[in-house]
Order: C-alpha cells, then structure tokens, then sequence
C-alpha cells in the first residue's frame, strides 16, 4: 500500500495567502522525512478554497527540495491550458527528477477560470477527451501533428522526449480525476487509472473501478493491465489519541474553509450552483475517512483498500489549518500508521 498526503494549500479564515503555501510547502517536505509515499498537490484558480493557481510549478519546487517522494498534481485543469504545454512541463519534470513526477488531470468545473483563460464554456463540456488524448500521444511518441476541433498544427518534434522507450508506460505517469461514468470510460479505455474524489465512499468507488475494468476490457486491454490499474483514492486523515479529538479539530476548523472557499467559485455562464453544507460535509468526511486513532486510521486505510482494490491514497492532511498540527498529523501518520500497512 503506497499512501501519500493530498495539499490544497488551503487558505483558511484569518490567514493570509503566504501562509497557506507555507503550510502546503512544508507539510509536503515533512512528508518525506515522515516517509510517505507521494505528495499530491491540487490546483485551484480565484479561490480561497486552494491558493495553488499552477500545480506543476509547485511541483517542480518540491521535486527540488525532495530526494525520494514521488510528486504528482491531483489535478492539473486540463481546459484551462494547452495540452502541449503542459505536456512539455510533465516531461520536463519527469526527466529531471529521475521519474518521480505523476500527472493528474481533470475537467475541472464551469467556473471563470474558462472566460479568462480564453478556452470557453465548450474546452470543459465537449473538449476534454481530445485534450487528453493529445496530452498522452505529447508523452508517449516523438513527434506529434494535431488535426482536431480544437487543436490544429504541423508534426513537430517532442522536445524534450520523456523517454526513449516509446511505450504506452514509457514517460510520466497520467492518472485521470474521474467523477462520472463518462470520464471513468474515457480513462478506461485510454488504459488510465483514475484519481476518485474525497467526497465519495468505498461502495460507489469499489464501483467504478468495477466499471474501469468492464470498459477497460471492452477496449481490449489485457487482464494484467486491469488487475495493475493504480488507482488513486482521496481522503482525509486526522490522527489524535481518541477519535472524539479528532473530528472535533475537523468539525472546528473545516466549515469555515470550506464556506468561505466554496462560496467564493463563480459559475463562467450564470448557472446555478449547489454546494454542500459546510459542517455536514465536514462530518461526512470524518465518517468516510481515516480520522481518528492511529489503529482506527490503519484499519479504515485496510478497509478501503480490501473494498475497493485501491491501494494507493492521497490524504487531506491540513484540515486543521495550522502550520505545527499538520506537521504533527503529518509524522504520526508515518510513524504510527503506515508501518502496520506495509
């Protein structure tokens, strides 16, 4: 089992924009003296919510500052930029980390960021699938032409080559934010593993990697690649010597960030938005994720694991909002948890 942290760099009520990444920086340099596994860092656009705007540029700060961790973006927006570019970047970061950078990619949502990227309201309802599929042949062969709806160019070399190898595995990895049957087969059938969200428990995500391998096999990819799929499964992790503590730094701290956050997203067309209540999804995470003690967090992580076949993590570890409490939660989740998982 391979777990990791989750970083927003969640700006939290009272603090200042600095201060988040400051935290989000050094909770991921904790993680790898903590042992941990991999850090993921998310990206958001004009939103307290998460104050990281480009996650491969943190990740090129991170991949400097560590040695071992694998450093992946969890996710990188994908209508808001040019896959060509960001193309580029992964390899860019693949090759001089020695392999350790992972690139997640996703939709994202019908927010501004499309009016003022200039992609507009169709790169996120129709554009994502050739977007994507440019995104890969850029890491996977050594010279690329475009002749799409949206993307059109001369064949051009790949400058830097991720690999010489030239193997759909060859290059960084891609690994899909899936939310909806459509996008679970569109990574599917690409061969991808899929990042599932925080917000979901372990029968609907034990259910759509049932769904990635019925797709999966419907595109004719082997068993062995079915039964290899690394997936990716968010959650929170918030460790404390009696569960009681526990969620009571989630529940004191988590609403206000969340209110503030979610409240702050606007729509590019005027649609109608639904956002959750703040405490109680609070409290819905609790009860989904490993928040609590150090063996409820081991068992919880072993439950997920044996329910869904998922056996990497990324945990939202800064629900606390405080600087010397993430490092803490941090430490005890490698020293007191992933022993008994390994």
């Amino acid at each position: 089992m391979r777990v990791g942290s989750f970083v927003l760099g969640a700006q939290f009520p009272g603090q200042g924009q600095g201060e988040a990444l400051h935290r989000a920086v050094r909770s991921a340099e904790v993680a790898e003296e903590a042992g941990l596994d991999s850090v993921w860092l998310a990206e958001h656009h004009f939103v307290p919510y998460g104050t990281c705007p480009s996650a491969v540029t943190l990740a090129a700060l991170l991949l400097g500052r560590t040695r071992r961790i694998r450093v992946g973006t969890a996710v990188s927006v994908l209508p808001t930029v040019h896959p060509v570019a960001l193309g580029e970047q992964a390899a860019l970061l693949h090759l001089t980390s020695g392999g350790r950078f992972s690139l997640g990619v996703g939709r994202g949502g019908p927010w501004v960021d499309l009016e003022v990227f200039g992609s507009g309201l169709e790169a996120y309802e129709q554009g994502f699938p050739e977007s994507l599929d440019l995104l890969v042949r850029w890491l996977r062969e050594p010279s690329v032409a475009a002749a799409g709806e949206r993307f059109r160019f001369r064949e051009v070399a790949v400058v830097p080559r991720p690999s010489e190898a030239l193997t759909e595995t060859s290059g960084p990895e891609v690994v899909v934010a899936c939310t909806s049957p459509a996008s679970v087969r569109l990574a599917a059938e690409r061969g991808l593993p899929m990042l599932l969200g925080m917000h979901v428990g372990d029968e609907e995500k034990a259910e759509m990697v049932a769904r990635w391998g019925q797709y999966a096999r419907a595109a004719g990819r082997s068993e062995d690649e079915i039964r290899g799929a690394a997936h990716v499964s968010a959650g929170v992790c918030q460790i404390a010597d009696r569960r009681t503590d526990a969620v009571e730094t989630l529940v004191k701290a988590m609403p206000g960030w969340l209110k503030q956050g979610l409240d702050a997203h606007v729509t590019v067309d005027g649609r109608a938005r639904s956002m959750r209540d703040p405490v109680a999804y609070t409290e819905l995470l609790c009860g989904l994720h490993p928040v609590g003690t150090p063996r409820l967090c081991v068992d919880r992580l072993a439950a997920t694991s044996e329910r869904t076949g998922i056996s990497r993590f990324a945990l939202l570890v800064e629900g606390s909002g405080d600087l010397a409490a993430t490092e803490e939660n941090v430490r005890r989740l490698g020293s007191e948890v992933l022993p008994h998982l390994r």
